[in-house]
C-alpha cells in the first residue's frame, strides 16, 4: 500500500483540510501520514486514519524528511506559507522539495498540483512507485 504524506503549515491547514475532504474517497486507501496538528485537523474533520508523528518543531518535520529518504512515502502534498521576504520560510519548504526531487517522490506544493497527483493515484498512473521499491 502507497503512503501519502501531508505537511501544512498553520496558515494552510484549512487548505489541507478542505483537500481531503473533497478527495477523501481516494486518500482512505492510502496510508497517510503526517505530523501532529496536522494528523489530528485532517482526523478530525474528515474521519480519515491518520499515522500521527511528533509535531512538526519538536521533529516531525524531521521524521516526515527522514520517511522520504528511507522511500516510505510514495507521494507527498506539503502546503506551505511561502514569504518573498522571510528567506527561513522559503529553505524550509524548499528542504522538503529537494528531498522528494533527490529521492524521486512526486509532491504538490499547490491545491492544482495535489489535484492532479491524487487523480493520476486513483487511475493507477503512480502504480509504478509500488513496483519499484517493494
Amino acid at each position: 500500500m502507497m503512503t501519502i504524506g501531508l505537511h501544512a503549515d498553520n496558515e494552510k491547514k484549512v487548505l489541507l483540510e478542505n483537500f481531503c475532504i473533497a478527495y477523501k474517497n481516494i486518500l482512505e486507501r492510502y496510508k497517510l501520514i503526517a505530523t501532529q496538528a496536522t494528523a489530528q485537523h485532517i482526523r478530525l474533520v474528515t474521519g480519515l486514519n491518520v499515522s500521527e508523528l511528533l509535531a512538526g518543531g519538536l521533529g516531525g518535520d524531521k521524521q516526515l524528511e527522514t520517511a522520504i529518504m528511507n522511500d516510505e512515502i510514495d507521494l507527498l502534498i506539503s502546503f506551505e506559507r511561502v514569504s518573498l521576504d522571510t528567506f527561513h520560510d522559503i529553505a524550509d519548504h524548499n528542504s522538503l522539495v529537494r528531498l522528494c526531487d533527490l529521492c524521486s517522490v512526486p509532491v504538490a506544493t499547490n491545491l492544482p498540483t495535489a489535484e492532479c497527483l491524487v487523480l493520476c493515484l486513483d487511475r493507477g498512473d503512480l502504480d509504478w512507485r509500488e513496483s519499484m521499491h517493494r
